[in-house]
């Protein structure tokens, strides 16, 4: 027995599966069919990431600190050893 499933998407993204299934010849039906017995069967994993969003301030001084990383200044050298490096932050 089959039962009907409604649900909205995005009309762009949904053009675009139905373009693609239609390439290779099988039903969007058949796509969304096998993706739901995918999912149940564990074969397909959904995870959300939440990308970080900073604030301004924040932005501001990651963005500093990349253009200065690029190029090359208020870096560290690398220390092969602590003496190495408690000399050089004493040094400071």
């Amino acid at each position: 027995m089959n039962t009907q499933v409604i649900f909205k998407m995005d009309k762009k993204l949904k053009e675009k599966a139905m373009k693609k299934a239609r390439a290779e010849g099988i039903p969007f039906s058949a796509v969304l069919t096998l993706a739901t017995k995918s999912f149940v069967e564990g074969g397909l994993a959904i995870e959300v990431v939440q990308r970080p969003v900073l604030n301004d301030k924040t932005r501001k001084m990651l963005d500093r600190a990349l253009k200065d990383i690029k190029a090359g200044k208020n870096l560290s050298p690398a220390f092969t050893n602590m003496k190495e490096m408690d000399a050089y932050l004493n040094a400071l």
